[in-house]
Order: structure tokens, then C-alpha cells, then sequence
């Protein structure tokens, strides 16, 4: 049943009278500096904090071989992280709401250069409508969103009248893993929510996404007789110039997958890192690289890995070094596949109703080029998975950046969706 105008109006400002606190935690979110392999700080005071609110807590570790063994796992390394995945739960005096996943990830991506950026990298300074900082956008506000949405409900006496499990996951920006163990411990619900920034957007459809390393060796000499040596950067870079082949290829048949329609240049290749050589003036003897590309939805992530390995191994027969010197290719991260979400649910039709409230305005949706967990709920829940959050700038760039105004609108509609789908009752 709808949610009645007065307590829609009582949510709505519940909302408000804890923005100030809101933005005070957002920023404290942000002070951690929780890059891959760094984020047990920051999830030991996310655990601390649901306990406090009063939620029981499940903290638990990756199980890496449930997680290389499932289809959508990826493949662990001496980089992953061994942080913890951290579950607030919620459970009802009496069950008479549908349950709810609301999820978040705090793991970042580096900084880069802190001369380049203009603001402190993890001070969540404010200037106007904008808080700026490693992870401001990419999601610590959408953290923040999911712990003070549930937050406006108790500030009227109220708690949803369901279960809700807030997932606190790190690895989405490298693996996906987090998402999909909270799926293999155990954990679904009838809904999820996932506050990524999407500009007050709902994800319609998201890519794939694949990682792998490359390796070449080559043939070291000394510059001064370089014909006779193998140069295994310029090995490298025309092994580059083939995956580029596998791109404009994928991109050509962007007309048989709808969900992209109108996206310009939907399937993206980057060469993230690159390495090589021992010594500025010998021919480099060794090159690695580092390459994430997406993939449409609905193909299956090995079968598009293993076409990428026969395109370099077609092209290496054809190379005079490659031929005898074959580079070699290794998954290091990411082995996701993309989703659709169908059109037509109930939770959606619910989100709909309250993006209206809340912003005055109907909701839209789009396209991702990004990864995305949403895919775990999706794909192997096969539950509604409702992608949505704030608006952001600068996401793994310098200076990223969140608008608040865009976060207290957002928050105002997870609350008014959380009351609707879950129903409430006093706490």
C-alpha cells in the first residue's frame, strides 16, 4: 500500500533534520584512506557502527575457493584484499514487509599523484554544493545514504516492518568478489538497493567487464647493437594494436545488443599499467601490461576471454618474434558478466513513486559502461536489483567529487522506498 501523505511528509523531513549528521559521516567515510588491501579501518567502523544502531552483525572473510570455483568469481592474487564483508541485519518484531538488500562497497582506487589533485584526497572538504575526496562519489555518500535512510525512519519511532541486510563488501573496484560471496554465504532478499552514483538515474543495463595481464619477453642486447636484440616494449605495443583489433570489432556489433542503443562506443579497452625493462640503455628484455575490456550483456565472460586469447594467438603466428616467443596471457581481476534489468517489477514501480516524491520529477534510467555488483542480484539472485544513487564528478579522477544537494534527495527517496517496500512498525 502507498505510503500515506503525512508520513510521507514526516520521512521527508526526517531527512532533512539529519542531513547535517549525515554529511559529518560521509566525510568520516572518506578520512579512510581504504584502497584495495586497506580496508579493514574502515569496515571495523562500519561493524562497530550498525552494532551501535542496533543491528546484529555477521563480519566474515572471502572463501576463496567457493569464489574461483562460481562462474562469476574471479581469480584471487597476492593483491586482493583480505578485509572483511561486514552485514548489518535487521529483523522485524513481526515479519509483514518484503525484505530488502541495501549494499554498498568502500573499497577506492588510489590517488594517483597528490600534486595533481586541487583538495586533500581523504579530507571530504565541502566547497559549495560539492564534497570532494577518494571515494565522495564512488560510494562512500551512497554508504552514507544507506545507514541514515534507515536512520530517518527510527528519528519518527519507525523500522522497517521486514528483513534488511546492509552489505558492507569491499573488491568491487577489482574483482566483484565481496558482492558475490555476501550471494554464496547466503544472503537475498526479495529486492536490493544499491546507491552507486548514477546522476539520480536508475541502471537499466550495465557491460561486463573482464581484467588480464599480458606478458612478452624479449631478447636483451645493448642499444649499441639493438638489431641483434628483441625489443620487448615494441612487442608489446603491437600485441596492444591486436587488442584494439578486438575492440572496434566488439564495438561494430554494438546494433545486435539493444540495451546500448544510442551509446556511443559502449565496449572500452584500457591499458591500466605498463611495465618493463631493467635498464635505460639494454633492449628490454620483459614487458607487462595490464588491460580491463568490457562485454555486452548476456555473453558468457569466458567465452569472450577465450575469443581474446585466439585473436592474440592468430595474431602471434603471424609476427615474425611472436611466432617462437608467444606472449602470454593471465586473468587477474574482474570476470563479470553484465545484466538487463527487465522493465515491469514492483520495486521498481516503487522506487518510481518515490523518486517522484522526493525529487518532483519521474524517474529515468540508463546505461553503465562501468562494472557493476548489481550484476550478483541480477544474475545469480535473480532478484529486482535497483542501481541508483546521487550525482557525481571526477569518479577515479583528481579532485573527485559528490553533490550534496543530489545525496539529500537521494536519501530521501531510499527512505521513502525502504517505508513503502518493507512497510514499517515502531521501534
Amino acid at each position: 500500500m502507498p505510503l500515506s501523505p503525512a508520513l510521507r511528509d514526516q520521512i521527508l523531513a526526517a531527512v532533512d533534520a539529519g542531513f547535517d549528521e549525515q554529511i559529518a559521516y560521509t566525510r568520516k567515510l572518506v578520512s579512510f584512506a581504504s584502497q584495495r588491501g586497506e580496508e579493514f579501518a574502515i569496515q571495523d567502523f562500519i561493524a562497530r557502527d550498525l552494532a551501535a544502531r542496533g543491528m546484529k552483525i555477521d563480519r566474515f572473510d572471502m572463501d576463496e575457493a567457493a569464489l574461483t570455483a562460481h562462474e562469476g568469481g574471479a581469480p584471487f592474487s597476492a593483491q586482493h584484499s583480505r578485509a572483511p564483508i561486514v552485514v548489518g541485519i535487521h529483523h522485524p518484531k513481526a515479519e509483514t514487509g518484503r525484505s530488502l538488500i541495501l549494499q554498498h562497497h568502500l573499497d577506492v582506487v588510489p590517488v594517483g599523484p597528490r600534486d595533481m589533485w586541487e583538495h586533500d584526497p581523504y579530507g571530504g572538504e565541502i566547497e559549495g554544493d560539492w564534497m570532494f575526496g577518494r571515494g565522495a562519489g564512488d560510494m562512500k555518500a551512497g554508504a552514507a545514504a544507506n545507514v541514515f535512510a534507515l536512520q530517518a525512519l527510527r528519528r519518527i519511532g519507525l523500522q522497517p516492518a521486514a528483513t534488511v541486510y546492509l552489505q558492507s563488501v569491499v573488491e568491487e573496484e577489482s574483482t566483484g568478489n565481496g558482492a558475490l560471496q555476501t550471494f554464496l554465504r547466503g544472503y537475498t532478499a526479495e529486492a536490493a538497493l544499491i546507491p552507486e552514483p548514477m546522476d539520480e538515474q536508475l541502471t537499466r543495463a550495465n557491460v561486463g567487464v573482464l581484467w588480464f595481464e599480458v606478458e612478452v619477453r624479449g631478447f636483451p642486447t645493448h642499444v649499441r647493437e639493438m638489431g641483434a636484440g628483441t625489443n620487448a616494449i615494441d612487442a608489446a605495443q603491437r600485441v596492444i594494436g591486436a587488442l584494439r583489433e578486438i575492440e572496434a570489432r566488439w564495438n561494430a556489433e554494438a546494433g545486435d545488443h539493444p540495451e546500448v542503443a544510442g551509446i556511443d562506443h559502449p565496449i572500452n579497452m584500457n591499458i591500466g599499467l605498463i611495465e618493463g625493462g631493467d635498464w635505460g640503455s639494454s633492449v628490454p628484455a620483459w614487458c607487462r601490461f595490464q588491460v580491463r575490456i568490457s562485454i555486452y550483456a548476456g555473453q558468457k565472460a569466458q567465452d569472450k576471454y577465450a575469443e581474446i586469447r585466439a585473436h592474440i594467438e592468430d595474431f602471434s603466428r603471424r609476427d615474425r618474434f611472436l611466432n617462437q616467443n608467444p606472449p602470454v596471457l593471465r586473468q587477474n581481476g574482474f570476470n563479470a558478466e553484465g545484466y538487463v534489468l527487465p522493465e515491469g517489477s514492483e520495486a521498481e514501480a516503487v522506487l518510481g513513486a518515490a523518486h517522484q516524491a522526493a525529487f518532483g520529477a519521474a524517474l529515468t534510467s540508463g546505461f553503465s559502461g562501468a562494472y557493476l555488483d548489481a550484476r550478483v542480484y541480477a544474475l545469480y539472485a535473480r532478484i529486482p536489483v535497483l542501481n541508483y544513487g546521487p550525482k557525481s564528478r571526477a569518479v577515479h579522477g583528481f579532485d573527485e567529487a559528490v553533490s550534496l544537494s543530489s545525496v539529500r534527495q537521494v536519501t530521501k527517496a531510499m527512505a521513502l522506498f525502504i517505508a513503502d517496500w518493507c512497510g514499517t512498525e515502531s521501534v
